[in-house]
């Protein structure tokens, strides 16, 4: 009904046991309630919440512009609709260690399975850029430490996500993955590795489990479900891809009404209204009051 009767706690839980299970969890990135609805109901094992999509969804690019409120009020939105675990995108912890506590203690307030933190300086950028700079080493992990011990739930999932690799190389952000797990990371996100030759070499040398981001259009090579398996791979998001196709559908039937002068030859192409009123389970709210059901949809 309004929201999932699953508690927050359940779902920590179930999604800790999953990451144990060898099977490979895929992530598909929501960019609003009513799509984490859709996810769970394709049956996917999660949802993630990309920092860049709620920026996106402001109209702002993804360079450290949003704030810990604005974040943890959209996550607890997508999160409580849903049984499945949610995952969200905390940039750099919205400031130092104290803050980065703080910022994980209201987002595991909050409803949410867990978060990660990225190794870069603010302003942050979009991980699959050129020219980002990092923190030190040492800076993360205090953040991490911070982090990790202000969990109020053991089950939450903190993701340490290192940067590393475009300025770095892979080697060091090997090594700074080694010193985020030591640090208290319960998994570890390595940032925009090439191929699957760095895939295997991370998955051969961090005794971690592992997230691999399939984004569109940056510097990882997309790789299939049974490929990131074969490798090893704990955990996949699939961050701005429906937030993508959603767009570009938008564009296309805007640019149809401006040019056919109605959205008559869209109709095809539309979620019908009697399936939207199903995935937000309508009928139901009729047991609190007999007028908000009282019509039939034609088909």
């Amino acid at each position: 009904m309004l929201f999932c009767k699953t508690k927050a706690s359940e779902k920590r839980k179930n999604f800790k046991d999953a990451l144990k299970s060898g099977k490979l969890l895929q992530l598909p990135g929501a960019f609003a309630p009513v799509v984490a609805r859709q996810i769970e109901e394709a049956k996917f094992d999660g949802v993630y919440i990309s920092g860049a999509v709620l920026s996106a969804d402001l109209c702002l690019p993804d360079i450290g512009l949003t704030t810990l409120s604005e974040v943890c009020e959209r996550g607890k939105q997508i999160a409580r609709v849903t049984k499945l675990p949610s995952i969200i995108d905390l940039d750099t912890g919205f400031g130092e260690a104290l803050n980065a506590a703080r910022s994980l203690q209201l987002i595991e307030e909050a409803g949410l399975a867990g978060c990660h933190l990225e190794d870069q300086q603010n302003p942050k950028r979009c991980g699959h850029l050129d020219n980002k700079v990092l923190v030190s080493t040492q800076e993360m992990t205090r953040k991490i430490k911070a982090a990790a011990s202000a969990k109020n739930d053991p089950n939450f999932c903190l993701i340490a996500r290192t940067d590393s690799r475009a300025s770095e190389g892979l080697d060091k952000a090997i090594d700074r993955a080694k010193a985020y797990i030591d640090a208290g990371a319960d998994l570890i996100f390595p940032e925009a590795l090439a191929d699957e030759k760095e895939f295997e070499k991370f998955r051969s040398e961090v005794k971690a489990p592992l997230l691999a981001n399939m984004t569109e259009f940056g510097k990882s090579k997309i790789l299939s479900k049974k490929e990131l398996e074969a490798l090893g791979y704990n955990l996949v998001i699939y961050p701005v891809t429906l937030l993508r196709l959603a767009l570009k559908s938008s564009e296309k039937a805007l640019e149809t009404i401006k040019k056919e002068g109605s959205q008559e030859s869209l109709l095809g192409q539309m979620q019908h209204r009697k399936d939207l009123y199903k995935l937000l389970n309508y009928e139901a709210y009729n047991d609190y009051d007999q007028n908000i059901y009282n019509f039939s949809l034609k088909d």
